[in-house]
């Protein structure tokens, strides 16, 4: 068996999805524009320049969660899914998670972005198996806080060899490991698997990838 892992943003969408949910927000009059756009656009650069603080950015990310009922949340995620993620997805992307799902391959997607926005996302490409941030709930209800550990930098190491042992596997469970990726922040996750590929990297990413030799993809339509 083989195993295939995709990041999900800038990755397999073109785009960011955390980013783009909180626009989604703020157009709607959800959020206000003054308090958050700026924001989210500093976040969203710090991401890009693998300056992030995790912590911080979930604290402005999951609060808007808790402030609402889940159908609702329910109701603005398939309107967000349509009308802002679908175009974002390449017949090239598609295809990739195809071939990997013909093979046998064992797939996930390992992103940073938290399950809520996600996860319609990942069933859309056929995907059984989703790494994320988990924003913690109770009694059916968003808390606005993250719960375990952050699917980011060396957390998506972490989170991938707990979910591959709570299911009976390791890494040398497989013949070959593949982890795509477009982000500097996820290095040590692409220098952890056997078939490391960047995915219309960014400039950092790019480099190192020149630089050993690992192998540069394009799923831009």
């Amino acid at each position: 068996m083989d195993l295939a892992l995709f990041d999900l943003d800038n990755t397999l969408i073109a785009g960011d999805s955390d980013f783009e949910w909180a626009q989604f927000l703020i157009g709607k009059g959800i959020l206000d524009r003054t308090l958050y756009e700026a924001r989210n656009l500093e976040f969203y650069e710090q991401y890009k320049a693998g300056t992030l603080d995790i912590d911080v950015f979930l604290d402005f990310q999951l609060q808007p969660l808790s402030r609402f009922p889940r159908a609702q949340l329910d109701i603005w995620q398939r309107e967000f899914m349509a009308r802002h993620i679908l175009p974002l997805v390449s017949r090239k992307a598609r295809a990739l998670v195809g071939e990997h799902i013909e093979r046998g391959a064992l797939c996930a997607i390992v992103t940073a972005t938290n399950s809520f926005v996600t996860g319609p996302i990942v069933r859309e490409f056929g995907i059984a198996h989703l790494i994320a941030t988990i924003p913690a709930q109770e009694n059916g209800q968003f808390t606005g806080k993250p719960r375990g550990l952050p699917s980011f930098r060396e957390g998506k190491i972490i989170r991938v060899e707990a979910w591959l042992e709570a299911i009976g596997l390791w890494w040398s469970s497989f013949e070959r490991s593949w982890f795509y990726s477009d982000s500097l922040n996820d290095l040590p996750l692409l220098s952890r698997v056997s078939n490391p590929v960047a995915v219309d990297p960014d400039p950092t990413l790019s480099a190192h990838a020149n630089a050993t030799g690992w192998p540069i993809l394009s799923l831009l339509t």
